[in-house]
């Protein structure tokens, strides 16, 4: 369904802070008048319009504007430099950007390097060399088109490893009013989205699940309630505020909803919360655990990608019984293969492959990356590089990203693992593991911590911290030192960027 046929005075979106609302009267009429700005502009199903936005209203006015007229969306990530952002404009051949007036100075510092693009709109603010958004909505028709095709993003992957690539899928060839979300099959039932769903966002929507799930959220009516940026305390608050049903969160943001002061941790109410929805990155065992017990058998993980080629499914009761697997597949069928294809039995660690029967994604403009993901010898199995292992009742288990992994004297070292067991030490704000030369072993462990702020760097947090990992993980897995830094680079949502912080270690050691 898309915003029209839903109640017009039933909230859509809510930000958090202000309480601001858009109702889905006002989302289905803005959306319509934003769907003919486009249109008059030349765009046509196909084209690519593009939002580089801080977290607001008017993100899913842009979305439904996309989705009601067979266009792709791709939302930018507004942490990127110029160059990275002029990149995504020119890779995915933007027709059209809208932007939010606190990003005037990168949407300014494009606009040279990007002049295939006719339109640029800019709300919340007049940024010099964009038209003001509101006049072009009012000058605009708000009756739909008789013919709505219904559009897809294009999100661009996080570049945790390189550069990033836009992930396309074909329109799916029907009316906005006919769906097209296969995803919605699948979640809505599952987590028991309707009109009574209160949706609490608090990751950026330009990130793959927070902008999908709140489009599903308003395709059964409900509504999202979206926080200007994630922080703690405030989450818990808008929980108890809003009455929130749903929610969707990354593990960085349980670790620092667990390590607040027990008085904040429990005083809100918190008894609406139905459904507690995580994915994006790892999950350490004694996180989720913890939550458990602070939540109850609320937590709902899955395990997908922006590729969408795939998706598994645990619920907090299962999970309990299976600790630190994501689930059975609820989308596509499992398989973990050898680097040769070889299909491998059940306990040994493998590359990850989703079978569908055909692949529902392209990298665009790169042909070489998406055969990569493809099975050598079933183009309709794909992979996004992650490890991991199943389990002889068909339970995933993951290990870490291919690219991640360490070979150290030819021995496999996964740096999730340790990565888990060291999270919740009180003395660390954050962590990564990585691989760095070694000449006698090819490459060696390594931690790169941020020390917890009542925490001293030093000599001997490094010996407490690697004692504590001995007691844990196999020797052989414990890194060879900890290097401490004042910040690690994530993106945000949670995803650690590991090749940023390699060039870190490399320049801070060489």
């Amino acid at each position: 369904m898309y915003p029209g046929a839903h109640d017009p005075g039933h909230a859509a979106v809510v930000m958090s802070d202000s309480g601001a609302t858009l109702t889905y009267g006002e989302l289905e009429e803005r959306s319509v008048r934003l769907a003919h700005v486009l249109w008059d502009a030349g765009l046509r199903p196909g084209d690519d319009v593009a939002l580089l936005a801080d977290n607001s209203l008017h993100t899913y006015e842009v979305f439904w504007a996309a989705m009601r007229s067979g266009l792709y969306l791709t939302a930018i990530n507004q942490h990127l430099k110029p160059g990275e952002t002029s990149y995504i404009l020119g890779d995915c051949d933007a027709k059209a950007i809208v932007v939010s007036a606190s990003q005037s100075g990168l949407a300014q510092a494009v606009v040279a390097d990007t002049p295939g693009i006719g339109l640029r709109l800019a709300f919340e603010g007049a940024v010099p060399g964009h038209q003001d958004y509101e006049a072009a909505l009012a000058a605009a028709s708000s009756v739909p088109f008789a013919d709505q095709p219904r559009g897809r993003d294009m999100l661009y992957s996080s570049g945790t490893t390189g550069r990033p690539k836009g992930v396309k899928s074909p329109l799916p060839g029907v009316q906005v009013s006919e769906g097209g979300e296969a995803l919605l099959g699948v979640f809505g039932p599952l987590y028991g989205f309707g009109a009574d769903t209160v949706y609490l966002s608090p990751a950026p929507l330009y990130h793959a699940a927070p902008l999908r799930f709140g489009g599903m959220v308003h395709m059964v009516g409900g509504t999202v309630v979206v926080m200007p940026r994630f922080d703690a305390a405030a989450a818990l608050a808008a929980i108890e505020r809003y009455r929130v049903t749903h929610s969707q969160w990354v593990p960085t943001m349980f670790v620092r909803m667990l390590k607040l002061d027990e008085a904040e941790r429990t005083r809100h109410d918190l008894s609406s919360h139905r459904v507690a929805v995580h994915a994006a990155a790892p999950m350490p065992v004694d996180v989720k655990a913890a939550m458990i017990e602070w939540w109850g058998p609320v937590l709902a993980e899955y395990y997908a990608a922006t590729e969408a080629v795939g998706v598994t499914l645990i619920d907090s009761a299962t999970w309990l019984r299976k600790p630190g697997s994501v689930g059975k597949a609820g989308l596509g069928v499992l398989h973990v293969c050898a680097d040769d294809g070889t299909e491998l039995p059940p306990g040994e660690v493998g590359l990850v492959y989703f079978e569908r029967e055909v692949l529902p994604f392209s990298y665009h403009n790169d042909p070489e990356k998406t055969a990569r993901a493809q099975h050598p010898q079933h183009p309709n199995w794909g992979t996004t590089g992650d490890l991991g292992r199943l389990d002889e009742d068909g339970f995933l288990y993951l290990t870490d990203r291919q690219a991640f992994m360490v070979i150290t004297g030819g021995v496999n070292v996964y740096p999730q693992e340790i990565e888990d067991a060291l999270t919740l030490h009180p003395d660390v704000a954050d962590l990564a593991v990585i691989g760095v030369p070694d000449e006698e072993m090819g490459e060696a462990v390594q931690a790169v911590v941020q020390a917890a702020p009542h925490a001293t760097p030093g000599p001997e947090l490094e010996a407490e911290l690697l004692g504590y990992l001995r007691e844990r993980i196999a020797h052989f897995k414990v890194p060879r030192g900890v290097l401490f830094v004042e910040d690690l680079p994530r993106t945000l949502t949670g995803k650690l960027r590991k090749h940023e912080i390699r060039d870190l270690y490399l320049a801070r050691t060489r």
